[in-house]
């Protein structure tokens, strides 16, 4: 079973944790959330397509990421998702923290914090390994194609961290 840490509204560990999607978070109760851009030294950035069997938004374009786990700091998450989405270790890529942005969601008793990086490193084809069950493939995009994909609701996130792609 998997625990995320409950955060209070400066983003300080409150030392209690949740079940992961059990959506009865109280008010001024957040979660940790990460994602994850990687930009190829070539300039265009690894996006991947989510499996058609997601719940929520199958088919869409996006970056990896998803939740910290209990325990886990903002940094160590978002490596772990990108290696366990697209089987790249970025720990020798350049960048790193880039922004955070807030949602809150009381209807829904789901409010997060969204730490966002960017890492910029040279790979190829042979280095990615896509996990199966996350993703149904992926591309090297440009700016422009991200944004384009965005503009037609296809790239999940697009509007919270378009910056990241300038």
């Amino acid at each position: 079973m998997e625990l995320w840490d409950i955060y209070d509204r400066d983003k300080q560990r409150t030392g209690r944790t949740m079940k992961r999607n059990d959506w009865h978070m109280q008010p001024g109760d957040f979660h940790l959330t990460v994602l994850g851009v990687i930009r190829h030294t070539n300039g265009k950035y690894l996006i991947t397509k989510r499996v058609m069997t997601k719940a929520w938004a199958p088919g869409s374009w996006e970056v990896s990421g998803g939740a910290a786990q209990a325990g886990e700091d903002s940094l160590d998450a978002v490596k772990r998702e990108i290696k366990e989405e697209t089987g790249l270790d970025v720990s020798s890529f350049e960048g790193g923290f880039v922004f955070s942005y807030t949602r809150e969601n009381p209807d829904e008793g789901d409010n997060y914090f969204v730490d966002i990086y960017c890492f910029t490193g040279d790979f190829t084809e042979a280095d990615l390994h896509l996990q199966e069950a996350e993703t149904d493939g992926c591309m090297l995009a440009t700016a422009e194609e991200i944004e384009a994909l965005g503009a037609q609701g296809k790239f999940l996130h697009y509007d919270s961290i378009k910056q990241v792609f300038s």
